[in-house]
């Protein structure tokens, strides 16, 4: 079974600048984790911490933010982590939901979901 990735344009504070990195599409992770040095080059500063359970059971606290990002020619704001060393660099839920995205599951790409309407 293979890893799907992502190509997304993370954008500072007043959109004047932007990175491009490549993400592990994580459906298990609620949030976007970015390394702390790309979004300290975007000049996005931490607004709070969080404190994180991994796998394994141990629990770390990491600064987040909120920021824009864009895939699939797609953009929305959303919450992220600032990745630490050793930490990997995910697309989280909450950023796919908000880009309006999902993981195909029988192609395991990337593709525009279908919101849904209950009325």
């Amino acid at each position: 079974m293979g890893h799907t990735y992502a190509e997304v344009r993370v954008h500072s504070p007043r959109l004047l600048r932007h990175e491009d990195v490549k993400l592990l599409v994580d459906t298990g992770s609620t949030y976007t984790w970015i390394s702390k040095s790309i979004l300290e080059q975007l000049e996005i500063k931490p607004r709070g911490t969080r404190r994180f359970k991994t796998i394994d059971g141990r629990l770390l606290e990491r600064n987040v933010s909120e920021t824009m990002v864009e895939c699939m020619n797609e953009l929305a704001t959303t919450i992220i982590v600032f990745a630490e060393e050793g930490d990997t660099q995910v697309l989280g839920v909450y950023a796919l939901e908000g880009l309006g995205l999902e993981v195909d599951p029988v192609t395991k790409e990337l593709r525009k979901a279908e919101s849904m309407l209950a009325i």
